[in-house]
């Protein structure tokens, strides 16, 4: 079976902080050559401190060099309203599907969840991926609310950041129940699990960092090595555990990169982290994996 790997991309920004969109082309370049597809605006993408007009113009950066590439794009606001129009350019745009994470600051009832995403569906002609990262947003959208979604013949499958084995278990029977309705899961530490239960691939956040790293985990169970499989995966998990250990997940996948590339910039305030601390921990911990070479510089 073919696993499909998205990157979650970053967002790269100047250091008045405004968007660098020839660095993020290049972000976007190094993925595809990689083997990877393209998830933007998400959460490693920084989407919540991005203007709509920003949000619009990345898209419009990443469908002018994606080539054969997939591209989805997340369009999520806490309005439905304000939704529908970003929804709206990303099909103007030409992208691939869009996807709407779950909506944050306000609570949310799974009636209310399920009328946000099947009037959003209702009024866009491309596929429509619900996003689940309840850490994040303050919503959960339950499996049962997604069953119904997935006979909705617009809403066409699932980003499930939960971390959670029980969930994708629940949402791989979803998708057995609605042949098409598709599950990517998106926690890197479950690619290989998620992949061996059924669902049909991952959006990764450490792509950035390691985008081939993430595509060997696919490569090695499409080719029915489990050995080597096990073996991407740990390695992965490896740097997962200790990278994020420093510090708010997103922003040390950004500055890791940052070290490695100096171009992606830092991320916007308030979650830009210029800690001379810290970065000494993730040069050293990028040292010690092989990522840089000993004479580099931070």
């Amino acid at each position: 079976m073919k696993a499909v790997t998205f990157a979650a991309l970053v967002t790269a920004f100047r250091d008045d902080e405004s968007i660098d969109f020839a660095a993020i082309q290049r972000q976007a370049m190094r993925q595809i050559a990689a083997g990877n597809d393209l998830f933007i605006c998400g959460t490693n993408g920084d989407f919540s401190s991005l203007t709509f007009g920003e949000r619009v113009k990345v898209a419009e950066t990443c469908v002018s060099i994606r080539g054969s590439a997939r591209l989805i794009a997340n369009a999520g606001y806490p309005s439905t309203y304000e939704t529908i129009l970003l929804a709206r350019e990303y099909q103007r745009l030409g992208v691939e599907a869009v996807a709407v994470i779950t909506p944050y600051f306000i609570s949310c009832s799974q009636e209310g969840l399920y009328r946000h995403y099947a009037t959003i569906a209702d009024t866009i002609s491309v596929p429509l991926y619900v996003y689940e990262i309840p850490a994040r947003t303050g919503n959960s959208i339950d499996v049962s609310t997604v069953a119904r979604l997935a006979k909705h013949g617009n809403v066409k499958g699932i980003k499930d950041s939960s971390g959670k084995m029980e969930r994708l278990n629940g949402l791989i029977q979803v998708c057995t129940e609605n042949p098409g309705f598709e599950l990517y899961n998106g926690t890197d530490s479950l690619i290989l699990y998620a992949l061996r239960k059924g669902a049909l691939g991952c959006v990764s956040g450490l792509a950035n960092v390691v985008p081939e790293w993430v595509r060997a985990i696919a490569n090695a169970f499409e080719s029915g090595n489990q050995n080597a499989a096990d073996a991407a995966q740990k390695r992965l998990n490896d740097l997962r555990e200790r990278l994020y250990s420093f510090g708010y997940a997103p922003a040390m996948v950004k500055r890791a990169l940052y070290l490695m590339d100096k171009s992606v910039g830092n991320n916007r305030l308030p979650a830009n982290i210029s800690d001379s601390t810290i970065d000494e921990k993730i040069y050293s911990l990028l040292l010690d994996l092989g990522l840089l070479r000993a004479d580099a510089r931070l």
